[in-house]
């Protein structure tokens, strides 16, 4: 058996000469300097520092050589994989650094610049307390009823005991469209609805009936030409009194928080006999109004059983059916649950105002004072 090859001379295998070492680091170093970029220098360093790099062919080399010679071998080639890897250490510091400066440059933000985000709008009070309202007569087993804006005359009071001669239609100054001998208002009340509706369907009859109305009042913090209403009718065989108190009072309840205080004062309105006016408890002292507390009182609504002629009027027999009809005005309920002092400013279109009054469509706003 031969002994080792102590001849070989490993500067005959050609991945180990000084010159093939010295040319693979040499032109290892160009390339990182060359490099703009983080994504160019990774290249680089897959082409001169992974395991298909020259260097790192030579190194397997040195496995193939006799004892004696790999140490110089060794020692060569790990001076210029450790030469490279330091410049290219260096190399992707200083790109880090001029690419966190550059994009410190492209981002940045100026905050004395005007936004050009878009505000997120608000739902209007008058919107939040009809649809509010609504839910809670459908939630009832009611029904939603609407009807026009321009209406007739025979329906907007005829029908509703207020005949030609009656004194109630003095009391309400009404937008008469022309020419007169049309005889068509714009409807001074959501009544016309509830007698569209009687008109129309049978009994029994569970409907909520909101909308705009119009009366030739001064424009001023109380009174306004359009305003909303919402009102109720029920006809039915056995409705009494009961029936109202009981459904307004859960109204009440739903409104302004368990446990309100209301009460019932007798009042008159052509359309329904007998009539009453509802109150719910307050105190006003100190300028400040707050619900349930003191011993004032005051009208939020008014209601009645519905007047036998009325139904007569609708071709509903009141020997069989009986019923009973509330209405309530929206803008009011909205002044009273936020504390709005004017009622101009819901018509004003003051963005503002309703930023402030206003709810967006994810805030669910407290049943007592809202948000």
């Amino acid at each position: 058996m031969s002994g080792p090859n102590t001849d070989y001379d490993p500067v005959e295998v050609t991945p180990l000469q000084a010159e093939q070492v010295e040319a693979a680091r040499d032109a290892a170093l160009e390339a990182v300097a060359a490099a703009a970029d983080l994504d160019a220098l990774k290249q680089v360093r897959i082409d001169h520092a992974g395991d298909r790099s020259p260097l790192a062919l030579a190194n397997r080399e040195i496995g193939a050589l006799p004892p004696q010679a790999r140490k110089e071998a060794g020692q060569r080639v790990g001076q210029a994989r450790g030469a490279v890897n330091q410049a290219i250490a260096a190399r992707q510091a200083v790109l880090e650094a001029e690419h966190e400066e550059r994009m410190l440059v492209e981002e940045t933000v100026d905050v004395t610049l005007p936004t050009d985000r878009r505000r997120r709008g608000g739902r209007h009070p008058i919107t939040l307390q009809s649809e509010l309202i609504a839910d809670i007569f459908v939630a009832m087993g009611w029904e939603i009823a609407e009807g026009p804006v321009v209406e007739a005359e025979w329906l907007n009071f005829d029908a509703l005991n207020l005949g030609p001669d009656h004194p109630a239609r003095t009391m309400q100054d009404t937008f008469w469209t022309e020419p007169a001998d049309r005889h068509v208002v714009l409807r001074t009340q959501t009544s016309p609805v509830q007698a569209r509706t009687m008109l129309t369907r049978r009994p029994p009859i569970y409907v909520a009936c909101p909308g705009r109305v119009f009366r030739t009042d001064e424009y001023d913090a109380t009174h306004s030409p359009m305003f909303h209403q919402v009102e109720g009718l029920v006809v039915d065989e056995g409705i009494t009194m009961a029936h109202l108190k009981g459904s307004l009072d859960h109204l009440a309840a739903q409104l302004f928080g368990e446990g309100i205080d209301t009460r019932f004062r007798p009042s008159y309105f052509p359309f329904t006999e007998p009539s009453a006016e509802m109150d719910i408890r307050c105190d006003r002292s100190g300028g400040v109004l707050k619900l349930n507390e003191g011993d004032s009182w005051m009208e939020i609504l008014g209601c009645g059983m519905v007047n036998p002629k009325v139904l007569e009027n609708c071709n509903i027999d009141p020997a069989k059916y009986q019923g009973f009809a509330f209405g309530l005005g929206i803008e009011r309920l909205a002044m009273l649950k936020y504390g709005i002092p004017d009622l101009r400013t819901f018509f004003e279109s003051d963005l503002r105002w309703l930023r402030h009054y206003g709810f967006s469509a994810l805030q669910v706003p407290s049943m007592v004072g809202g948000l």
